[in-house]
Parts: structure tokens; sequence; C-alpha cells
């Protein structure tokens, strides 16, 4: 044991922060849908979401240095407005909220985002300007969900990819307004206790994996389909979804 936790914990956290690292820099980050219901399969899922928010923030940092300056202003403005409604909200019922619910919203949520995932596809190429109502309402959604489990990356592609941007500039519109909302959730984490010593010596010791996964995710995106990675990531969040279902219900 390591640090209070079995050695399955550290191999899934490892995984999940890989995963997660190499989904933001070349996947437009949904992959890291899946590290919090991964790491919640042996903790409790608010304290997996607090280990994770350092990483992802060391994340965003390499994955803004890639695609700085290539994002749509015009978009991210239309949604980390709302995208901070929903952080807002995540707080305000956050103590109504106790581990066996939350890990049953995210059994639910892992496996309707997998559902997405293989019902939808990346069709990027002619741009649209896309709808503000939809905009607004997909925004809120991905403030909500990132807060409680860094699962903002569904809810905001399902507004962004029929949008068709540039691949470039759809992958820095993703990676802008994520980190954003990340570093807004410091907040609130804060604010709720989550970020205490703990949780941060936990994220210090996968640090080096953040920095790996994002290193290797530019390079895989090139040789990698996205159809294919996609494919085994949603395939493994439905089994994830489906065991914390399960969890939920048997505890």
């Amino acid at each position: 044991m390591l640090m209070g936790f079995e050695w399955g914990f550290w191999l899934l956290a490892a995984v999940a922060v890989l995963l997660t690292g190499i989904s933001k820099s070349g996947f437009a980050g949904g992959v890291g849908v899946v590290a919090v219901p991964l790491m919640a399969l042996y903790i409790d899922p608010r304290q997996a979401a607090a280990i994770m928010l350092p990483l992802l923030l060391v994340m965003d940092y390499f994955s803004m240095r890639i695609w700085w300056g290539q994002q749509n202003r015009f978009q991210f403005k239309r949604l980390i407005g709302p995208a901070a409604i929903g952080i807002l909200i995540g707080y305000l019922i956050y103590d109504w909220l106790d581990a066996g619910v939350i890990r049953l919203l995210l059994g639910l949520l892992s496996i309707a985002f997998a559902a997405w995932g293989f019902a939808s596809g990346v069709k990027l190429g002619v741009a649209r300007t896309g709808n503000a109502w939809l905009a607004r309402i997909c925004g809120c959604v991905t403030g909500f969900t990132s807060f409680m489990a860094h699962a903002g990356g569904p809810p905001l592609n399902l507004y962004l990819l029929p949008l068709r941007l540039p691949r470039p500039e759809y992958l820095a519109t993703v990676v802008m307004t994520i980190a954003c909302i990340n570093v807004i959730k410091l907040v609130p984490y804060a604010l709720l206790g989550q970020l205490n010593l703990d949780n941060i010596a936990i994220s210090l010791l996968l640090m080096p994996l953040a920095w790996i996964g994002v290193r290797y995710g530019v390079r895989l995106q090139a040789v990698i389909s996205d159809v294919w990675f996609y494919r085994l990531i949603y395939s493994a969040l439905g089994l994830i979804g489906l065991k914390l279902l399960f969890d939920s219900f048997m505890g």
C-alpha cells in the first residue's frame, strides 16, 4: 500500500491520468470523462475529482502552449459565462449529494456519454455559427458536469462538433474553454475543503504521468484514428458506468 491506498487504486489512477493527458492534447479532451469514474471504483468520487483538478491544470498549461492563438474566440465567449453558472449550481447542491448518490449519477452520466460517443461522429470542416441558446445550455451543462466529475468534454462537444470548425480551431477552442473552467473550479473546490494536503500530495505523485500523457497525446493524434480511439474509450466508459451503477444499487 502507498499513502493508505491499495496498489489497484494507483494502477487505475495512473491509467486515468495518462488517458486524460493524451486526450487533452490531441483528442479534444473527451476521454477525460473516464478519469473520475475509473478512480471512483476505489475511492469516494468527490476525492477522485479533487485529486484530478491540480493534474488537469498542469495538463491545461501544456495543452494551451500547443494550441494557443488558434481558438475560436466568439464560441469561447458564448460558452464560458454559462459554464460558470453550471459550476455555481454544482457548488450550491454539493452538500445535498453523498458519495453514493454521486456514484449513481456518475454511473448514469458515464453510460449516457458512452452512448452519445457511439451515436455521434467527429465531422470537422465547413464552419457554422451555431445556436446561441444551445451554446448557453451546453455551456451550463459543461460547467456542472465538469464541477461534479471533470466530465465537461461530452456536453461541450455536443455543441462544438456540429459547427464543423477546422480541426486545429476546434481543438484549441475545447482546450481553452476547459482550461478556464478548471481555473474557475479552484474557488469552489477550495471552499469545500477538497484541496487539502492529502489530495494534493496524491496529485503530486501522479504529476509526471500528466506531463507524459500530454506529450504523447500530440504524437498519437497524428497516427491514431479519432474514430477507433474514441470507440475503445467509450466502450470502457460504458463498462465503468455499469460497474458504478451495480455498486450503487448493491451498496
